[in-house]
């Protein structure tokens, strides 16, 4: 059913996940479409607990309530909003972000389809940050209410819950590493590693990435001034670990990316 971004600064294997909304008009009809479609989607394995029975895989579909597209540039949810469900993205990719004190934008996290977003209102019932579509998305909305009444009654939901928030604490863990005592090439090395490792859990290429965000989003998110991230992106172009292409990434030398991350280990 859902999984949470992987810690920018740590290993780069754990999985990840994601969440939809229907309009109240819906009839049986669109419901059962919608239960096709879930039941059939290529992300289903990310997204749901393994080993369901059948009457179980049924009864987490119904929790889905609806489908809900995202216009690039639009807000899924903004901080403050009430709190009622989590989503996993089905298609596109998002950014979080709160207003830092001289008012930009801080970008908290990226996610991609298979992955969830909205955990962080579970604690006060609010949401703490902004969620911004960078391209066109759609996702699935799950009532939270739902999925606590259903997690008390099959355990292997509630321990995919758990998973989902425990994850969620290492990642930030992982993002406070990573600003306190990374340089800014193992910053960038371990976030192309991370976002690599994401995409080919969904079927994409180990060494191909195109980058939805900016590269001043980037620097938002691991602390770098533009000029940082784009001096670093040249470096590891001039080294021959990577090739760029406006927003077209292919990483030629991956252990090498591996090298500057673990040289951390030595210090």
């Amino acid at each position: 059913m859902l999984e949470h971004e992987n810690p920018p600064g740590a290993c780069p294997n754990v999985p990840v996940q994601q969440v939809i909304k229907v309009d109240s008009k819906a009839n049986a009809l669109g419901v059962h479409a919608i239960k096709v479609a879930c039941s059939n989607c290529n992300l289903r394995e990310l997204c749901m607990p393994m080993g369901l029975t059948p009457t179980e895989l049924d009864r987490i579909e119904d929790v889905v309530a609806s489908r809900r597209k995202i216009k690039r540039g639009s807000l899924l949810f903004r901080n403050g909003d009430k709190f009622t469900s989590l989503y996993a993205i089905r298609t596109g990719f998002f950014k979080t972000c709160v207003a830092s004190e001289d008012g930009r934008d801080q970008v908290t996290g990226f996610q991609m389809a298979g992955e969830v977003v909205g955990l962080d209102g579970i604690v006060n019932d609010n949401h703490t940050c902004d969620a911004v579509a960078l391209e066109d998305a759609e996702v699935c909305v799950m009532p939270f209410d739902r999925i606590e009444e259903l997690s008390r009654e099959i355990s292997s939901l509630q321990r995919h819950v758990h998973k989902i928030m425990s994850r969620e604490i290492v990642r930030e863990n992982g993002v406070m590493l990573l600003l306190g005592s990374m340089r800014a090439e193992e910053r960038l090395a371990a976030f192309l590693l991370n976002l690599v490792q994401r995409l080919h859990a969904r079927g994409f290429s180990q060494s191909e990435v195109v980058l939805r965000m900016t590269r001043e989003e980037i620097g938002s998110y691991l602390g770098l001034k533009l000029e940082t991230v784009s001096r670093t992106f040249s470096k590891f172009v001039e080294d021959g670990i990577i090739e760029v292409k406006q927003r077209h990434v292919r990483i030629l030398k991956t252990d090498s990316l591996h090298e500057i991350v673990n040289s951390r280990v030595g210090h």
